[in-house]
């Protein structure tokens, strides 16, 4: 029996509901969902500043038409990509942030 860490759960569910981009930038308590990345058909646009990840997403989503992912880590992390989810909210731009 395999077992599974949040991390494989999350990056494959993900998979499954068809997600080909993320973008993130990885730091502390993130880093467990890193690793299976490297075996994942997703492509990870690595970033300077969260909020960026989370601008990228969401204009990924808005040129796309599918949701954009933008993954961070916890603390000032978190603080720093508030902008653009709640842009996105504000704007009904489909956007899943982890």
């Amino acid at each position: 029996m395999t077992t599974t860490n949040g991390g494989a759960a999350l990056i494959k569910a993900l998979e499954l509901e068809g997600v080909e981009t993320i973008f993130g930038l990885p730091g502390g308590a993130i880093l467990p969902v890193y690793d299976p990345i490297l075996d994942s058909p997703i492509r990870h646009v690595l970033v300077r500043h969260e909020q960026g990840a989370g601008h990228m997403a969401e204009g990924y989503a808005l040129s796309t038409g599918r949701p954009g992912v933008a993954m961070v880590t916890s603390g000032p992390a978190a603080t720093n990509i508030v902008t653009p989810l709640c842009n996105a909210f504000m704007d009904s731009t489909p956007m899943v942030v982890g």
